[in-house]
């Protein structure tokens, strides 16, 4: 009995939970997790993440090294542009202010000698005109013209150096619509002072005579620039070729329109004068009827500017930047050769001058 006793009391102490032998037990059940394989697992996986880390940062720096040395190069070009801008600028404002001081010493010239009377016998020996006729708005137009026939020649040769150096096509198309604001320009010039004397733009006085003689209402026909242009244009396509032929044809049928509303005008002038042409009194009133007529001449050569405009509006459309460019080109080179041939022209009975003293 007494054995059985010590046995139980001993079985049951066993049982008695023991808090320090369950712990040891859970470190033995949880203790492959820290085992020394797998913490050299642990360690390659540590190491793979440091390289991935050390390895990201660098590519980074690559790329924004990148994207930095890009934005410099673009801000210097930037810079260059706007520095060549400036200094256009400052040119082209210098020889305002010298065309403007050559103005007022003509103006003051001119209004010295007609208090004199000098001008009174004198004729201007170009056109027989009297030298009382000098029109200050015209002797502007013409200083204003030189100007910008001046600025027109130096735009088309950065054109040229551009197109060499194969710059961005952004800034191709600031320098070509630069350009072609330059024609605007010209045309709203010419509106200006066409208020002076329409005449004088009709016939295209302030042009070379060579120029003269393509002369339509004012200036070149539109039609003819577009012939001209199209050959000077490298790979048009079908659809380019296309959307030309139609504006070619478009302008045609507008300048058709505008030389018939001319020629009515110069009928209706005509038949106004010579309508009882012998009866007394008829005289005041027909001259007045004359010169209301007279104002719609001013009205057919702004609208033909305004039709050479927007040719050129719609080839800047039809064209690509580089195209656009060329034909710049080849239409300031255009017009300068016609210059010239004029020059060349009026010089043929000129004695040439011999290179050799000794001759």
């Amino acid at each position: 009995m007494a054995s059985m006793t010590t046995q139980f009391a001993t079985s049951r102490k066993m049982s008695i939970y023991d808090p320090f032998n369950n712990i040891g037990m859970c470190e033995n059940t949880f203790g492959h997790a820290i085992s020394p394989t797998d913490a050299s697992s642990s360690s390659r996986v540590d190491t793979r993440l440091a390289n991935k880390e050390s390895i990201g940062p660098s590519l980074e720096d690559e790329a924004a090294k990148t994207m930095s040395d890009k934005l410099q190069r673009r801000l210097a070009q930037n810079r260059e542009a706007a520095r060549k801008s400036r200094l256009r600028k400052k040119a082209y404002v210098q020889q305002l202010e010298t065309c403007r001081l050559k103005l007022v010493q003509l103006e003051q010239e001119l209004e010295r000698s007609r208090q004199q009377g000098v001008c009174g016998g004198l004729l201007n020996t170009s056109n027989g005109i009297s030298s009382n006729n000098i029109n200050s708005g015209i002797v502007a137009f013409e200083i204003m013209y030189d100007l910008w026939v001046f600025e027109q020649r130096k735009r088309d040769n950065e054109l040229k150096i551009m197109l060499q150096n194969q710059v961005s096509e952004p800034d191709l198309r600031i320098s070509v619509d630069s350009s072609l604001n330059h024609y605007y320009e010209l045309f709203q010039m010419k509106a200006n002072a066409m208020k002076a004397d329409v005449f004088y733009f009709m016939y295209g006085m302030w042009r070379t005579p060579i120029e003269r003689l393509f002369q339509w209402l004012g200036g070149p026909r539109p039609s003819e620039l577009i012939c001209m242009l199209m050959p000077q244009l490298e790979l048009l396509t079908e659809e380019q070729l296309m959307r030309l032929s139609t504006l070619k044809h478009s302008c045609k049928q507008a300048e058709d329109a505008l030389s018939t509303g001319m020629d009515k005008l110069q009928q209706t002038l005509a038949q106004g004068i010579t309508i009882d042409i012998t009866r007394i009194g008829s005289y005041n009133t027909q001259m007045t009827l004359a010169m209301e007529r007279l104002e719609g001449i001013e009205n057919f050569l702004n609208q033909a500017d305004h039709l050479r405009q927007q040719v050129f509006q719609q080839m800047s459309r039809i064209l690509t930047t580089h195209q656009a460019a060329r034909g710049l080109i080849a239409l300031g080179e255009y017009f300068q050769r016609l210059r010239a041939l004029s020059s060349l022209w009026s010089a043929r009975f000129q004695k040439p001058t011999s290179l050799n003293p000794s001759l």
